[in-house]
């Protein structure tokens, strides 16, 4: 056996993941939330799955809390196991609601078949979608929105990419929003914006994935969730902040890329990386 003092620290990590699972899931009160005024600037986020509004929230939370931005999760589809849907439903709201986040359906079940190999082999369905999307873009006029790489791996939340960027190139040439791209099945090759979250937003958003019983039951991936955000410095210290490059002192933090949606057209929001840092009002940095 190793006499290493790294021994205790991979010891803890290891206790604290497996005391975890003994931790109730959901049914915890929602915490204190500002008071949003009645025009305060929208941020959609366009979830692939029920619980991604959690997995990828960190500067979400932080546009809520720090900057007084409506937070809403558009629920694009709610699971592929039709027995399901119902209760996801209900987990979702549970979730949403904990975090302090709005919600809009898509549909009673939400959208089915939202891939790529659908947007392809019936154009005519998935053309219904893309207007179902435009709509929602229309009555909410977001500033921002959140949305998954094209690579992100999972075939839905590739999907989820293709439908919002379609509904994009249907909107009227005025319209103008700040698109994030976010991670999470697939690593982005270029973000530009490394987001630090503190212990008490991490915390939060382990909670609010907590909400979703069926699914981490099935896999308790919210107990993973810290030590992700703490990769995410180690990727985010090179990829955003450059090769070589120290890392910042943060303890967890999300990656993204931040475009401009602007004339039709997505084109990055600046050149090279940025990083949030905790004592900075997110808000500011999306300014160009």
């Amino acid at each position: 056996m190793t006499n290493s003092p790294y021994a205790q620290m991979v010891a803890g990590y290891a206790k604290a993941f497996r005391e975890g699972k003994n931790i109730p899931n959901g049914g915890y009160a929602c915490p204190i939330r500002p008071t949003l005024p009645q025009h305060a600037p929208k941020a959609l986020i366009f979830s692939p799955h029920p619980d991604d509004e959690c997995i990828i929230g960190g500067l979400a939370l932080r546009l809520l809390k720090e900057s007084g931005v409506n937070v809403i999760n558009v629920a694009v589809t709610q699971g592929s196991n039709q027995e399901r849907q119902i209760g996801r439903l209900e987990e979702l709201r549970a979730a949403c609601g904990y975090m302090g986040f709005g919600l809009i359906q898509t549909a009673d079940r939400g959208l089915e078949g939202v891939h790529s190999k659908r947007r392809e082999n019936d154009p005519d369905s998935w053309s219904k979608d893309v207007v179902l999307i435009a709509r929602i873009l229309t009555e909410q006029n977001p500033a921002i929105i959140f949305v998954p790489h094209l690579t992100d791996w999972n075939s839905t939340h590739i999907g989820v990419h293709l439908l919002v960027m379609d509904a994009l190139a249907r909107m009227p040439l005025s319209f103008e929003t700040c698109v994030i791209e976010t991670e999470y099945w697939g690593a982005m090759a270029s973000p530009n914006l490394m987001v630090a979250s503190s212990e008490e937003d991490v915390t939060e958003m382990v909670t609010g994935t907590s909400f979703h019983v069926g699914e981490v039951t099935r896999n308790p991936f919210h107990l993973l969730h810290p030590a992700w955000m703490q990769d995410n410095v180690r990727r985010g210290s090179e990829l955003v902040g450059g090769q070589g490059e120290s890392a910042p002192d943060f303890s967890f933090a999300t990656l993204y890329r931040v475009n401009c949606w602007a004339n039709r057209q997505l084109s990055v929001a600046w050149d090279g990386g940025r990083y949030l840092r905790l004592d900075a009002d997110p808000a500011h940095l999306l300014q160009p």
